[in-house]
This record gives C-alpha cells, sequence and structure tokens, in this order.
C-alpha cells in the first residue's frame, strides 16, 4: 500500500500516526481488486465521513477541574445512521476510532443491517474515577456530541470499559437536552429503559455460533475440541461458556491479570465467578499460570482473540498452531500476520464477521425501541443465530467462489454493499 499519494490518509494523520488506521487501510487496498466499476468509488472507503474531537471539562470531587479528550467518529452513512461503540481507555487515539468506526461500516453492511459505521472514545482510565466522576464526564461527554448523534443519525453503544449504566446516562442526557424521552438514541440500554434481552450475551454468542460452522466447515467436531480464549470479558467469557457447554474443552484463557492453562479444560463457570470476586482470573484453583509467550503457542484447534485490536503481529503469528482463528475482538490481528497464519494453513473468521453479534442484537433493540414492541430472549436469540449463519454462510461461499481468505471475502461483501449505495445514492449537491 502506497501511503504517498494525496488521498491515502487524511492531512490531520501523518504516516507515522497511522496505527489501527492504517491496518484498515491496508485491507482495503487488498480488496479493491475485486470490486470492479465500484472501486472508482474506493476512495469513498478511505476517509471519515466525520470526526469531531471534543473538550470534556469535568469537577472531579476532590473540587478540582480535570479535561478529558473525546472523540466521535462517523466513517460511513450511506446506508443508514452510524452505529458503534463509545469505549473508556486511557489509550484511545483519534486513529483507532476512525479504525473502529470503518470495521462498523463493514460489519454493518457484511451482515446487511441497515447501518453505517461509527465509533466513539474518551481517553480516561475509568478505574481512577468514582461512580460519580464517570456519570459528569458520561454527561458532559453525550453533551458534547449530541450535534451529531440521534436515533436517525448515530446509535452509540456499549464497548470497552462501558456497559448499560453508561448507555442509560447517555440516554437521559440526550433525552433532557431534546426535551423528550429518546429510548432510541443509544443501544445496549438496560432492560427498564428499553433495552432488549440477549444483548449483553450477544458478542459472545455471535462468536460460539460462527465458530460452530467454521468448525463444521473444516471437518472439526466442537465435542471435545480445544478452545484457547484471550480476553474474559462479556465476549470472551460468553464464547468461553457457551462451547464448554457445547462439549468443547476450553483449555487456556488469558486476561489483564494472567494467562491459565489446563490440558484437560478449565471449569469456565468458576473462572467466571473468581474474575467477578476478584477483578481477574490470576488465582483461581485447578489452574496453571504461563507466559504470554507460551499461550499464544498453545495447540489447538480453535483460537478466540476477545480483547484489544492488535494483539496478533508478525511476532507471535509464526508460533500459533491454532487450526481456526475467530476474531472475538476488532481488529485484532495485523495483515502481516493474517499472511503468516494463511501460510501455514489457519483459518482466520475476520472480526467484521465474528463479532457481528452484538451490533445485530444492537439492531433488534433499535427496532424495537421504534416499535414500543418487544421480543423474548429466546425469539432474539434464535434470530440472532439464523444471521449470524446466514452472513458466514455468504462471506464462505465468496471466499470460496475468488479464492481468497475469509478477510478479504467480508470485506468484498461489506465494501460492495456500501460503494454501491453511495454509487446509487449519487454525490449531494
Amino acid at each position: 500500500m502506497s501511503l504517498n499519494t494525496p488521498h491515502a490518509l487524511p492531512s490531520y494523520l501523518s504516516k507515522h500516526e497511522l496505527g489501527p488506521w492504517g491496518t484498515y487501510l491496508e485491507q482495503v487496498e487488498r480488496v479493491t481488486p475485486y470490486l470492479g466499476h465500484l472501486a472508482k468509488w474506493v476512495e469513498t472507503l478511505k476517509r471519515p465521513k466525520r470526526s469531531l474531537i471534543v473538550d470534556i471539562p469535568v469537577e472531579l470531587d476532590n473540587g478540582t477541574i480535570a479535561h478529558f479528550e473525546g472523540y466521535r467518529v462517523q466513517h460511513n452513512t450511506s446506508r443508514g445512521p452510524g452505529k458503534g461503540g463509545v469505549r473508556f481507555h486511557q489509550d484511545v487515539t483519534l486513529s483507532e476510532v476512525m479504525a473502529l468506526a470503518a470495521w462498523m461500516s463493514i460489519k454493518t453492511a457484511a451482515v446487511n443491517l441497515p447501518f453505517g459505521g461509527a465509533k466513539g472514545g474518551i481517553r480516561i482510565n475509568p478505574h481512577n474515577h468514582s461512580r460519580g466522576e464517570l456519570e459528569r464526564i458520561t454527561r458532559r461527554y453525550t453533551s458534547e456530541i449530541g450535534v451529531i448523534i440521534g436515533p436517525n443519525k448515530d446509535i452509540p453503544a456499549p464497548d470497552v470499559n462501558t456497559n448499560a449504566q453508561t448507555m442509560a446516562w447517555m440516554m437521559d442526557t440526550y433525552s433532557m437536552n431534546e426535551g423528550a424521552t429518546t429510548t432510541g438514541v443509544v443501544t445496549g440500554k438496560p432492560i427498564s429503559l428499553g433495552g432488549s434481552l440477549g444483548r449483553v450475551e450477544a458478542t459472545g454468542r455471535g462468536v460460539f455460533v460462527v465458530g460452530c460452522e467454521a468448525a463444521r466447515d473444516q471437518g472439526i467436531n466442537i465435542e471435545g475440541a480445544r478452545v484457547v480464549v484471550q480476553g474474559f470479558g462479556n465476549v470472551g467469557g460468553t464464547a468461553a461458556r457457551l462451547f464448554q457447554e457445547a462439549g468443547a474443552k476450553v483449555i487456556a484463557v488469558q486476561d489483564h491479570t494472567a494467562c491459565l492453562h489446563n490440558s484437560n479444560g478449565l471449569d469456565v463457570l468458576s473462572l467466571l465467578k473468581h474474575a467477578e470476586e476478584h477483578g481477574g482470573i490470576a488465582g483461581t484453583p485447578n489452574a496453571e499460570a504461563i507466559s504470554h509467550d507460551d499461550f499464544w503457542a498453545l495447540e489447538t484447534e480453535l483460537l478466540i482473540p476477545a480483547a484489544l485490536e492488535g494483539q496478533i503481529t508478525a511476532r507471535n503469528a509464526p508460533t500459533i498452531r491454532a487450526r481456526i482463528v475467530i476474531e472475538g475482538a476488532n481488529g485484532p490481528t495485523t495483515p502481516e500476520a493474517d499472511d503468516i497464519l494463511a501460510a501455514n494453513g489457519t483459518l482466520v473468521v475476520p472480526d467484521v464477521l465474528a463479532n457481528a453479534g452484538g451490533v445485530t442484537v444492537s439492531y433488534f433493540e433499535w427496532v424495537q425501541d421504534f416499535s414500543s414492541f418487544y421480543w423474548t430472549e429466546a425469539e432474539i436469540n434464535h434470530r440472532l443465530e439464523a444471521m449470524m449463519r446466514s452472513a458466514y454462510a455468504s462471506v464462505a461461499s465468496v471466499a470460496r467462489e475468488h479464492g481468497v481468505s475469509q478477510r478479504t471475502a467480508a470485506f468484498i461483501t461489506g465494501c460492495s454493499r456500501i460503494l454501491e449505495a453511495r454509487e446509487v445514492r449519487g454525490l449531494y449537491p
């Protein structure tokens, strides 16, 4: 990929500051030859539609004034309102939020949801702040980005270090500023405020569903299959539990406190309980602590990176001995690592497909809010599983047709749908 062309990157990012956005740009470059006549519009995908950086001044509990930097990026809205989470993390950058918004565009299109892609974040370590401070920070952030969000414009959702309570504060702040209760402005809300049953487990359940589909394609029996999970929050924890319930052996788990291993299978429920009580999995009984390098090198049928982006790189990819990588996180594998895994015969089920369960149930929540008619959890899970299986089958078919990876196939599907909408809508004015 050449980044020296005048249209390759926004002027406010230098070639040395691309970060995750650079990974996304390379993914677009790789898919461009497969876009046919739509390739004339490909520059649309290489720049966000709108990037907002906001200052968030807040009075802390001790009476001092602190300032935090917040972002909301709308990458593309040709197919519908922007959709994407809000994360609170001390390492949030504009490059990261841009890339996450772009991956949301591809994801919603690949699963054929009527959304575009967006993402938000605040550069903050939430663990250093009280509940009251987090509420004030969230409300001020919502007020600052309120000019560009809305149920028909851009719908935030939870992400890293945010949850249903965060969404309740955002919904209330937006509603107060609008002068009317507007439940559809965010998804991932508490059930009492119009949230959807099944939303908390949706991403992990989607990872499980497509993992089972991929395993079947590779001739792997889930019962007895070994599973390794990096990240043990809602996504990794839910996926691990569902795989164990299906008869698989979760032989290793990593979170921010430890890497734990048991070749006979870890007790996922005990891990979940220990993590909830102690803030992490470190110290869980009947598990051996291993190094990060040993964790990635474990022989396994399924490897699920479900933490942050950039976890599988050219450094550790050669050591990976998994038959299938199912990306529960956004952007966990770099392009260089992708090539290494492919050369070693590892199938990668990409993030824009594998972790689309969350945004799919967010879509269900958005629809339910508009109609004020709510579905049962069984109905939600049934609809989710049907849509994930359909999306997987479509992407796998494109991969076989063109002889490409599933990531390239998902990008062919998603980019084609976005650019077709761009073409038929035309340019205004």
